[in-house]
């Protein structure tokens, strides 16, 4: 499996790190709005579809939940739906590196009147005690991480036993003609149109070639089970497009 990931023209893990980072910062303003128009709103769908998989961790007394580069705080939100009405509401964390979309997801957190601790902090290095939470879920952020198996390593560590590491990324889809298409999606439209609205071209083509890197689904599976997670088990949403992966300590 690759290692992490390789944006063009960078090599080592830190430089990575630092490239995605910067990239971010310039779509942050942008970002919302990307992501829903070039996935047809599809997003919103995708993230409360997971969020609807985790109930039973949500439900649990006491429950500490975080949500691993959670950019501009959309799972955080889908995850607190989820669990809204239970008498032991969970206590929400949001984690990220980049500065700009952390500060877009305070923004947001504050208009919807919803309440987590969000870190400024690297995924590969967690401020956090071992075995303290319930829940590590990434959307859509693990795929930028300069070590995968790192990042899964470090989601187990914090993890409690019995907690669950959930990670909803894009995939590949199965279909040949679906494929063909959607290749030509990501290669020619979505960089034109992210990079016409966001002014970052750069990174609307980084954004698809990353997921055509991205491991398989059967190999972020076989990761997670190295990392030392059980019960893992994945679910492919909207023809392959998405992918949600689950595990167990």
């Amino acid at each position: 499996m690759r290692e992490g990931t390789a944006p063009p023209g960078v090599g080592g893990e830190q430089e990575a790190a630092r490239w995605v980072r910067r990239m971010f910062s310039r779509v942050a303003r942008r970002y919302d709005l990307l992501n829903h128009l070039l996935s047809f709103n599809m997003d919103r769908r995708w993230r409360a579809r997971a969020a609807r998989r985790l109930r039973p961790v949500l439900a649990r007394p006491g429950a500490r939940i975080l949500d691993l580069c959670c950019g501009t705080g959309d799972l955080l939100l889908a995850l607190a739906l989820e669990a809204a009405g239970r008498e032991a509401c969970p206590a929400f964390l949001g984690a990220d590196f980049c500065h700009p979309m952390l500060e877009a997801a305070r923004r947001k957190l504050e208009e919807k009147h919803f309440r987590a601790l969000l870190i400024e902090c690297d995924a590969l290095s967690l401020p956090l005690p071992d075995a303290s939470l319930d829940l590590v879920a990434a959307a859509f952020g693990f795929r930028n991480l300069s070590n995968y198996r790192t990042g899964l390593a470090e989601m187990r560590r914090v993890l409690r036993p019995s907690g669950v590491a959930a990670v909803l990324e894009f995939s590949q889809p199965r279909n040949r003609t679906f494929a063909a298409f959607y290749d030509f999606y990501s290669r020619r439209v979505l960089p034109a149109v992210g990079g016409a609205i966001s002014g970052a071209r750069d990174a609307y083509e980084y954004l698809p070639e990353s997921v055509r890197n991205f491991p398989t689904a059967e190999d972020l599976a076989e990761e997670m089970r190295r990392a030392g997670f059980a019960r893992v088990e994945f679910e492919l949403m909207s023809g392959g497009i998405v992918a949600l992966h689950e595990g167990t300590v």
